[in-house]
């Protein structure tokens, strides 16, 4: 019994259906490579932009941690020992008086906090 959904094809037919099957392929490949390239520049245009951000923010917190937090042992490197000093000895005034004024705010925000509960 034949199979009445494939039919044998004639030899002109399997010649037709290959050169389908070829072109096919041929467009695939075409295809394929473009929607790769696609991808891969807006991998590298996009996302590879923002890893280097997140490289260089943790970097920075890094550097900021070090710089601001003089209690913790891990940042206790001469480098961020120098780094410190030579800011508080270029920008010492700004330093003290930034820090008077920080004192100031905190002392009037204690007082608000207390005359919440105290009046």
């Amino acid at each position: 019994m034949k199979d009445d959904f494939y039919p044998e094809l004639t030899e002109q037919g399997k010649r037709e259906a290959q050169d389908l099957m070829n072109k096919f392929e041929v467009n695939l490949k075409e295809s394929a490579k473009n929607i790769i390239e696609e991808m891969t520049t807006d991998f590298y245009c996009d996302v590879l932009n923002e890893i280097e951000s997140d490289h260089w923010t943790n970097y920075r917190t890094k550097i900021l941690n070090a710089i601001c937090d003089y209690g913790n042992d891990e940042n206790k490197s001469h480098d961020f020992d120098r780094i410190r000093k030579a800011i508080y000895r270029k920008h010492k005034e700004e330093i003290v008086k930034d820090l008077n004024q920080d004192l100031l705010k905190e002392i009037e925000d204690l007082k608000e906090e207390r005359s919440k509960f105290w009046a």
